[in-house]
């Protein structure tokens, strides 16, 4: 588990209380039950739970265990709500997680955080990051507020990297992106307003090396994660709270799509793509061109579309070609 100080990227804006929370919400709320009135200091998700909090749950079941006695929960699903003593039920879940970010964080969809930047030597890098002296930028980057970057790490021309964690010896390529917004909204609002913001981060462990033209959205809340010695190739996509563990080595113009975990020493072909919401084990292959759309075991080689084990998947192709 990756523990971040959200307000270094997205400072605070209001203080919130419950009943505050209450009254910005009031207009969607069809059930409510709070045990008392505490300050609102973060948001929680179930991978990383804080004290004093607002959780936003679109599904409640007995294996969500809240452990924290102040934390309060907002959710649009009536089964088990009696689980827990501070609980709001709305008829908006989308809204009520917009209006309660909107309130409590500044986020790059309310302010330009011009006034923190400085000018060095042709990058506009953060008064607000923390950048270890070893560190090699090139030109034209952007690093925005609150981004760390640990030591021997090269960042190449035209890179943007903000709401992002990065550890030891990593090198990212030409013109990538790091930390951007993911692609996160209402089903029924595909317009340019009322988007969900994203408040979460990237974690880029040790000894990794990302090539060119790639982009890694940031976690809608808690984090997206490269873990170590991993390598992507130019040209890939890495979708918000994506988990990618040890080793993984990903071949040009793939793409993975949001909320994926991935184990360690994972190896893709190029042009995969990978749904979202799935889960592949330890030791995955998968080849070229393929199109992941189901969990995937331990240990496997799978191709095609959809992505099945190879063995059967070479059967297939040899049946089709003797028809």
């Amino acid at each position: 588990m990756i523990n971040f100080d959200r307000y270094d990227f997205f400072p605070k804006r209001n203080n919130l209380n419950v009943e505050k929370v209450l009254s910005l919400l009031s207009k969607y709320i069809i059930h409510q039950t709070f045990s008392k009135n505490f300050d609102i200091e973060d948001i929680s998700s179930l991978k990383i739970l804080k004290q004093n909090s607002i959780l936003f749950l679109d599904r409640i079941n007995k294996t969500n265990e809240i452990n924290f006695k102040d934390i309060l929960i907002v959710t649009n699903e009536k089964k088990n709500i009696d689980l827990y003593k501070n609980v709001i039920l709305t008829n908006n879940f989308n809204e009520s997680y917009n209006q309660i970010i909107n309130e409590l964080y500044f986020h790059e969809d309310l302010i330009d955080f011009k006034d923190d930047l400085d000018l060095n030597n042709g990058s506009y890098i953060s008064k607000f990051s923390s950048i270890d002296e070893s560190v090699n930028i090139g030109k034209n980057c952007f690093i925005g507020r609150g981004v760390k970057i640990g030591k021997n790490c090269i960042i190449k021309n035209n890179v943007v990297i903000k709401n992002s964690i990065i550890r030891d010896n990593v090198i990212i390529g030409d013109n990538t992106t790091i930390g951007s917004s993911g692609f996160g909204f209402p089903f029924n609002n595909r317009g340019v307003k009322n988007l969900n913001p994203h408040i979460g981060i990237v974690f880029i462990n040790n000894n990794c090396r990302i090539g060119s033209n790639c982009t890694i959205d940031r976690g809608k809340i808690d984090y997206t994660y490269l873990g170590k010695n991993c390598m992507l190739d130019n040209l890939i996509h890495l979708g918000h709270n994506v988990e990618i563990g040890d080793n993984a080595c990903v071949a040009a113009q793939s793409g993975v799509s949001g909320s994926t975990i991935i184990g360690n020493n994972f190896t893709s072909g190029g042009q995969s793509g990978f749904a979202g919401h799935i889960k592949l084990g330890n030791n995955v292959i998968v080849a070229a061109k393929s199109g992941v759309t189901k969990n995937i075991k331990d240990n496997s080689t799978v191709a095609g579309f959809p992505a099945s084990d190879i063995k059967e998947w070479k059967r297939s192709i040899i049946k089709l070609k003797n028809v």
